[in-house]
């Protein structure tokens, strides 16, 4: 009997199934593996088709209520449409998963939806729902930011400014935007004079050294001379485009001739002739075909903080909401007044 069953003790054998055993493992784990996979793909390939047309408000309904997909999905859903500027949806999106009661992240998801509120334009309702976070949870400063946008979009200017001192004891630092609001509020109140408005806002530059383009913006545009009284040579750069775009009538020939920069400036714009070149390409170029080509100069302005270029000046950057971050990016381009004051000779 023993000489029968001799091939169990022949070590060979015990081998042999080992990889046997190993083998029909490998086997099944591998189908199995790929059924599974054809099915999560069925279930994917169901959940899309849900979206080839954008679902009503009705079917959102549905669809969040049924719990097929995590909370967390549905966020990421709506940030997506967020991001596409489909606001409408993402708010519907945010609404549905509030209304079922039982989210988990509640005071994230009012806070996505305050600002997708903001972001649409729905500043009241943006408000409310600031507001309403805060009565919870005072100590939100992303809330009590957002608030603040909200507050500056409506021109409650006081309101905003308010919304300082919560941030101040939250550590936050509130020194430039406080001395952007109360320049806003200076420059939108009717009930003061233009000399009053003048003198405010250079107390404020003057006691911050902040907000040099939105100030020095708005006293070239109403009081060149006072503008000019107070010019800081260093920020000569920062300024191009507004100093650019001044009358000649308008100019200080003395400070002109005592700063590089303006000579440089303004010798390429053929009102003086008191640079030779420039270590500026596009002023370089200007001063060099001072008279031979129909080009100027064209203005960009990019945010120092994101990086965002803009056809068009700001205070607060659009996007990453960064105050005074503005820097101004001049270009050459085609002098097209030059080209309408041919034309008009022409016809003369």
């Amino acid at each position: 009997m023993n000489s029968f069953f001799i091939e169990f003790r022949d070590p060979l054998f015990s081998i042999i199934v080992f990889f046997s055993i190993i083998f029909v493992i490998t086997f099944f784990s591998y189908w199995w593996s790929k059924y599974k996979h054809n099915e999560d793909s069925k279930y994917l390939d169901k959940f899309l088709k849900q979206f080839v047309t954008i679902p009503s408000k009705d079917e959102l309904k549905v669809l969040i209520s049924s719990g097929d997909l995590s909370e967390k999905s549905w966020l990421f859903l709506a940030h997506s449409y967020y991001k596409s500027g489909n606001y409408e949806k993402s708010i519907e999106i945010y609404n549905e998963i509030l209304s079922i009661g039982n989210s988990r992240n509640r005071l994230e998801v009012m806070y996505l939806l305050g600002k997708t509120y903001l972001r649409a334009g729905f500043l009241e309702r943006s408000k409310q729902i600031f507001l309403s976070i805060l009565k919870t949870n005072p100590r939100t400063p992303e809330a009590l930011k957002l608030l603040l946008l909200v507050y500056e979009q409506m021109r409650d200017y006081p309101a905003a400014l308010d919304v300082l001192e919560p941030l101040d004891e939250l550590n936050e630092d509130v020194f430039l935007e406080g001395n952007y609001l109360r320049a806003m509020a200076i420059l939108n109140d009717n009930k003061i004079s233009q000399d009053e408005k003048n003198q405010k806002l250079l107390y404020i530059y003057k006691t911050s050294h902040q907000l040099v383009y939105m100030l020095f913006e708005y006293l070239f545009k109403n009081n060149t001379t006072l503008a000019w009284e107070n010019f800081d040579h260093s920020k000569s750069a920062l300024l191009s485009d507004i100093l650019w775009k001044i009358e000649p009538k308008d100019l200080n020939l003395d400070i002109i001739s005592q700063n590089g920069y303006l000579r440089e400036l303004y010798t390429a714009r053929g009102d003086v002739d008191l640079a030779k070149s420039s270590s500026i390409f596009e002023l370089d170029v200007l001063i060099k075909l001072r008279g031979k080509a129909k080009a100027t100069l064209s203005f960009e302005y990019m945010c120092d903080d994101c990086k965002i270029v803009q056809p068009f000046v700001f205070h607060r950057c659009p996007f990453c909401n960064t105050i005074d971050s503005v820097h101004v990016e001049c270009q050459l381009s085609k002098d097209f007044y030059q080209d309408v004051g041919d034309e008009n000779n022409s016809f003369q």
